[in-house]
């Protein structure tokens, strides 16, 4: 990588840490357009498609909240894949109303 390649192509594209949505969607345009070229793209370019990435993940990673699967819906998920119903979980469960309440979310597995 050119020093003097990266710091003109830099310069050009003043990138900086993101603080809004739209500079995250500005950031992120930017990076599909450097993609799409993924394979022809020059050492500056490279370096500057893994600088946008991180400061998009930073940003995303501080500003959005990816919530993980419950208890009760990873036991429903479980009992489809298995093609389990309600009932057929019973002998771990003491009772038919215990199995009801995970199953509806009511009580954890």
């Amino acid at each position: 990588m050119d020093p003097k390649r990266y710091g003109r192509l830099l310069a050009r594209k003043l990138p900086a840490v993101i603080r809004t949505k739209e500079e995250n969607q500005r950031l992120i345009a930017e990076l599909e357009n450097l993609d799409r070229r993924h394979d022809d793209l020059s050492p500056e370019e490279r370096e500057h498609f893994e600088l946008l990435t991180v400061l998009i993940e930073a940003f995303e990673d501080a500003n959005y909240v990816l919530e993980g699967p419950t208890p009760d819906s990873r036991w429903r998920s479980l009992m489809e894949e298995h093609g389990l119903r309600q009932r057929d979980p019973l002998d771990v469960f003491a009772s038919r109303g215990i199995a009801s309440e995970v199953v509806s979310g009511k009580r954890d597995p």
